[in-house]
């Protein structure tokens, strides 16, 4: 799938420390299929930094949702549950996160639907009549990137860096994990996602990245062989 990010610069590498805290799926990284959306939002960001708004195009492999052990929460709508997550993402009082997914697709509750939520939580308006509200506004679409492994699952088309290279490595890294461990491929792309040898890998002042899989795959599974026992052998 196709997917945009708007902003007031041209996004080369993702940065989850500077995402916004109180945002409606909480911190993360922000994306659209709703190309419009997502100019709306590069213009708006964009005056706000005294600048012309520009669009990030990236591809999201919506394998994430069936192929790969993520944690993923998805909306089809304005429903009760979007309302509470929205609700407990939006409270400054939170200081814990408000739940551990790794990605959280659904609507979009921007300045309007902000106004009329201020509303339904000083008790002026009913939780029915608010959600009857949003049901008849033009639709909204957002997908949000909680954890530093769920931007695996997100390539910038003009990307060309180590993300990209990650992309690649990780899937005979864990056709190898599946057949060396007699595993299935959820089990060992979570072995290999978790592991201090992917968070080197991901890291490129470590510089691991340059070595052939092979290598890689070594140390990986030394790594794993020192914490897990290998019902294989």
């Amino acid at each position: 799938m196709k997917v945009y990010h708007g902003s007031y610069m041209k996004i080369d590498k993702i940065d989850l420390s500077k995402g916004e805290r109180y945002r409606d799926f909480g911190k993360g990284f922000y994306v659209t299929k709703i190309r419009k959306q997502a100019e709306e939002w590069a213009q708006k960001i964009g005056a706000r930094h005294h600048a012309e708004g520009v669009v990030t195009e990236f591809t999201f492999f919506e394998s994430a949702y069936t192929e790969w052990n993520y944690r993923v929460l998805r909306f089809d709508g304005y429903t009760d549950e979007w309302l509470d997550l929205i609700v407990l993402n939006r409270n400054p009082e939170n200081i814990s996160p408000a739940h551990d997914f790794d990605i959280v697709e659904g609507p979009v509750a921007d300045d309007k639907i902000q106004r009329r939520l201020t509303d339904f939580l000083n008790g002026k308006i009913p939780r029915e009549q608010f959600l009857e509200e949003l049901s008849h506004k033009e639709p909204s679409h957002q997908i949000c990137f909680c954890t530093q492994r769920s931007l695996l699952m997100l390539k910038n088309i003009e990307e060309t860096g180590i993300e990209s290279y990650i992309s690649e490595i990780g899937e005979p890294l864990i056709e190898a994990l599946m057949l060396d461990r007699e595993t299935d491929e959820l089990e060992a792309a979570d072995l290999f996602y978790s592991s201090a040898t992917f968070t080197r890998l991901a890291d490129e002042s470590a510089g691991l990245y340059r070595q052939p899989w092979q290598e890689i795959y070594r140390l990986l599974k030394d790594e794993l062989d020192s914490i897990l026992p290998n019902d294989s052998k």
